[in-house]
């Protein structure tokens, strides 16, 4: 299809459904155009397709799909969980990478799960002390899992390890090679429709980031159009499953996806306070962000100027 002069083309990534929905929504809606905006949507390997290689468990972050075509200047917009965010924002220009800032936060409060086998014999989550949980490295399930997990468990008895992505992780987990893994939509509902028990879960929200090269008002009308996507989607979720239903090649009927997971929000300055609060719980773990970023050095909220 032919872009209309009028719009101004802009470039984003997106890995996953749950993650991307408002961005999805805002396209295929219209509400991307109506802010005088063509958003072209890159789709780059997840770990939430049901037949997705492990392009974005690589354990260079920066070798990961998504983050090598930033860095060679195909897409000038992503959004992750917010401490992913913050991870490549921070380490990006010490790494040599294309530099990046987080300049709002939201839409999606996406759902977390840590999830065990139907036959464990693992039923709180205190029982996961010095118990590896699989997660994506430097991803959202892995943050999460010590959210979720340090009002349980002592940081230094919390364990995480790659098993893969969400299918060959579930698969782990069933034939007993970890304890227990932590998954996201339509995945914390392909694992209920097969029995799998749920430890517990929460909503976490992510993080927008962008290139200098998308200024201000381009941002601000990004933002708007998203925060209509997500009035939308809440209003009605079952009308935007299909997306998600789309990942589980045929794992879950429509009506077998818990929509009401499902939550979106308008995208928000991201504050000094929220920035200090994220950095510093980050720097309390061992390799997990470098040290010396700064609020200056890292957020920009031009679209609110």
């Amino acid at each position: 299809m032919t872009r209309s002069a009028d719009l101004k083309l802009v470039r984003v990534s997106m890995m996953n459904a749950v993650h991307d929905l408002a961005v999805l929504v805002a396209r295929d809606e219209g509400l991307f155009n109506d802010e005088g905006l063509e958003v072209e949507v890159i789709g780059t390997p997840g770990t939430a397709q049901a037949n997705a290689g492990r392009q974005a468990l690589r354990d260079v972050i920066f070798d990961r799909t998504m983050e090598s075509l930033y860095n060679t200047g195909d897409v000038d917009q992503y959004r992750m969980c917010e401490w992913g965010v913050m991870k490549r924002t921070v380490e990006a220009i010490p790494c040599g990478q294309r530099p990046a800032k987080i300049v709002a936060l939201g839409a999606a409060m996406s759902k977390m799960a840590i999830i065990t086998a139907p036959s464990s014999r693992i039923y709180e989550p205190e029982q996961l002390k010095d118990t590896p949980v699989a997660v994506s490295p430097f991803n959202g399930s892995h943050f999460t899992t010590l959210k979720m997990l340090e009002g349980f468990v002592k940081k230094e008895h919390i364990l995480v390890v790659n098993a893969g992505t969400m299918h060959e992780r579930l698969e782990a987990v069933r034939r007993g090679d970890v304890a227990a893994g932590n998954f996201m939509e339509p995945w914390i509902s392909i694992a209920q429709k097969q029995g799998f028990r749920i430890l517990i879960e929460s909503h976490s929200t992510r993080s927008e980031a962008a290139s200098d090269d998308l200024d201000g008002p381009t941002l601000a009308a990004m933002f708007r159009a998203e925060a209509k996507a997500a009035e939308l989607i809440n209003a009605n979720p079952a009308k935007y499953a299909h997306y998600l239903l789309a990942e589980a090649q045929g794992l879950l009927a429509p009506h077998e996806l818990q929509t009401w997971r499902l939550l979106y929000g308008p995208p928000m300055p991201y504050t000094r306070e929220r920035f200090a609060a994220t950095y510093e719980w980050m720097l309390s773990y061992p390799e997990l962000i470098t040290p010396g970023a700064t609020y200056e050095t890292t957020v920009d909220n031009r679209a609110w100027v």
